[in-house]
């Protein structure tokens, strides 16, 4: 959004827009905030998410006591120019209460492929962790070599049920395909978010 935009937008008499802040990469809606004009320059300016709060009186950037900030990654404005969207990167939890966003339920109220970014998180936890703890522990424990055993494994499984035609054993094995793969691109420091930038690439 650039400064042209930004006089574009439709501000009422008190100058507050609601602000929407979304997970840029889980989908995840985050919070609710308001922006004046100057919250939103500064925003763009700083890259961190700042609002203005109508308690305080005064701008606010998310996190500036506790740490717990939110990256910008993009901003726009509705059809009507009346609403913010602000896609950013937490940097720790959102709510003041220390949960992920403002609503608590996360599993209630989070788009369904959203886990996949949850799993992957808790894959990355592991990483390091005593392989006797967990499944996904002791495959790290034994090396690249056998997690990429794993996912062929997985792979030609889930092949061989669609040959068969037998969906259930087909979305069983897909789901052990999908988990492997992702413990393989832990392995290497990537993440199913370097995958989804090549395929948006692959689909210009």
């Amino acid at each position: 959004m650039n400064k042209e935009s930004i006089n574009q937008l439709s501000w009422p008499e008190n100058q507050l827009l609601p602000a929407i802040v979304q997970h840029a990469i889980s989908g995840k809606v985050l919070m609710q905030g308001y922006m004046n004009p100057e919250a939103l320059q500064h925003t763009l300016q700083s890259g961190n998410v700042t609002f203005y709060s109508r308690s305080k009186q005064r701008l606010w950037t998310k996190g500036e006591s506790s740490g717990n900030t939110l990256k910008l990654v993009s901003i726009d404005s509705d059809c009507d120019a009346d609403s913010i969207l602000v896609l950013a990167l937490p940097q720790g939890p959102t709510c003041h209460v220390g949960t992920e966003t403002c609503w608590h339920d996360n599993n209630a109220n989070s788009p369904q492929l959203a886990f996949l970014y949850d799993l992957e998180q808790v894959i990355k936890q592991r990483e390091g962790a005593d392989p006797a703890s967990s499944y996904t522990a002791s495959l790290f424990a034994k090396g690249v070599k056998r997690i990429a055993q794993k996912v062929g494994e997985e792979g030609v499984e889930s092949a061989l049920a669609a040959m068969t035609g037998d969906k259930e054993e087909l979305a069983n094995e897909a789901a052990d395909l999908i988990f492997h793969l992702l413990v393989l691109l832990r392995s290497q420091k990537l993440e199913l978010n370097d995958v989804i930038k090549v395929l948006q690439q692959r689909h210009k």
